[in-house]
C-alpha cells in the first residue's frame, strides 16, 4: 500500500502467505491443495517429518540402530532356566564383552587372546593401556601377545554373561529384560516358554533383539533391576506376570491328581532336574508290591520350603 500496489495484489499476496505457512506445518489440509517443489513433488511439511513409523521420532530418535546387539527368530526350549536365553554360537563369536587383565583372569585371557577370533571360545581385539587397538583377525601368531595388566581384552561371549533381551513392540517395563546366555548350535534365540507371556511371544517367526552391556557398571544395573527372575511381579497391577504354561501346565496337573502313581525310574528321571531343591527323596506313598511315589510328594521335593 504504501508503495502504491493495487488492492487486489495486495490481497492475493496475503492469500498466498498464509497459504505457504499452512503448508510449511501441514500439507494435507483437507480441501487445500498440496504445494509443491519445482520436481512436482509434494513438499513434506513440518507435521509429516514428525509423524509415522518412518518419521524423525519413531524412526530415527526412538528407532536408531546401536552397536553391540543381535536380532535373530526365536524358538521353543523347555530345557532352558528361565532366566536363560539360548544364544547361537555365530553371534557369540560376532559380539564381544571388555575384560579388564586382573592378576585373576590373566592366564584364561591369555588363553582366550591364543583361540583367537576364530575358535571359541577365544577373542576378538586387545586394547593396550596406551589406546593401542589390536585386531586379532589381521595378527598372523597371536601366540606372540603376551597380556599384561591393564590391557582390555574384547572376548567371545560364553554362559552365564548378563543381557538385555527386547521383543517389539516395547510396551511395558517387561518387554525388555535381563537374561543369562548359554551358548548353543543353530541359529535361532532359544527361550523358555514361560517367559513368552510378558514378552507376548510366540514361536510362529517373531524376532527378539539382544543388547550387550559393555561395562561393569550396566551389567550390575541390569543384574540388580532388570533381571526375569527380580520382574515376576508386574509393578501394572501388583500380580505374577509369568507362569507355567503348555506342556508343563498340563504335567503339573496330571502329576497333582490323586490316582497319580509314579515309579523308582521315573522318580529318578524327574528329581534330576531339580536344579534348586536340596531336599531328600521321601519314602514312597505305597511300598509293596512295589515301592510308588505320588506326585504331590514330587512337588514338595521341587518346591523350596
Amino acid at each position: 500500500e504504501m508503495h502504491g500496489a493495487a488492492p487486489h495484489l495486495i490481497a492475493e499476496d496475503w492469500k498466498m502467505l498464509q497459504y505457504h505457512c499452512s503448508t510449511l506445518f501441514d500439507n494435507e489440509i483437507p480441501g487445500l491443495p498440496k504445494a509443491i517443489q519445482k520436481s512436482g513433488r509434494p513438499l513434506k511439511s513440518i507435521k509429516q517429518r514428525l509423524k509415522s513409523k518412518e518419521g524423525r521420532i519413531r524412526g530415527n530418535l526412538m528407532g536408531k540402530r546401536v552397536d553391540h546387539s543381535a536380532r535373530a527368530v526365536i524358538t521353543p526350549d523347555p530345557n532352558l532356566d528361565i532366566d536363560e536365553v539360548g544364544t547361537p554360537r555365530s553371534i557369540a563369536m560376532n559380539l564381544s564383552i571388555p575384560e579388564i587383565v586382573t592378576p585373576f583372569n590373566i592366564s584364561a585371557l591369555q588363553e582366550l587372546v591364543h583361540n583367537g577370533p576364530t575358535q571359541y571360545p577365544g577373542a576378538k581385539y586387545i586394547i593396550r593401556d596406551t589406546g593401542e587397538r589390536i585386531d586379532l583377525r589381521f595378527h598372523p601368531r597371536t601366540s606372540d601377545l603376551h597380556l599384561q595388566y591393564g590391557y582390555v581384552v574384547e572376548r567371545h561371549l560364553r554362559d552365564g554373561d548378563i543381557i538385555v533381551f527386547n521383543r517389539q513392540p516395547t510396551l511395558h517395563k517387561m518387554s525388555m529384560m535381563g537374561h543369562r546366555i548359554r551358548v548353543l548350535p543353530w541359529s535361532t534365540f532359544r527361550l523358555n516358554l514361560s517367559v513368552t507371556t510378558p514378552y507376548n511371544a510366540d514361536f510362529d517367526g517373531d524376532e527378539m533383539n539382544m543388547h550387550i552391556p559393555q561395562s561393569v557398571e550396566t551389567k550390575a544395573e541390569v543384574k540388580e533391576l532388570s533381571m526375569v527372575t527380580k520382574l515376576f511381579i508386574t509393578p501394572q497391577s501388583n500380580r505374577p506376570c509369568m507362569g507355567i504354561v503348555q506342556d508343563s501346565l498340563t504335567g503339573a496337573c496330571i502329576l497333582t491328581r490323586r490316582d497319580t502313581f509314579i515309579e523308582l525310574e521315573n522318580v529318578m528321571n524327574l528329581v534330576m532336574w531339580a536344579d534348586y531343591s536340596n531336599a531328600n527323596l521321601p519314602l514312597p506313598a505305597i511300598l509293596k508290591p512295589k515301592p510308588l511315589w505320588t506326585g504331590k510328594q514330587l512337588f514338595s521335593l521341587f518346591i523350596p520350603k
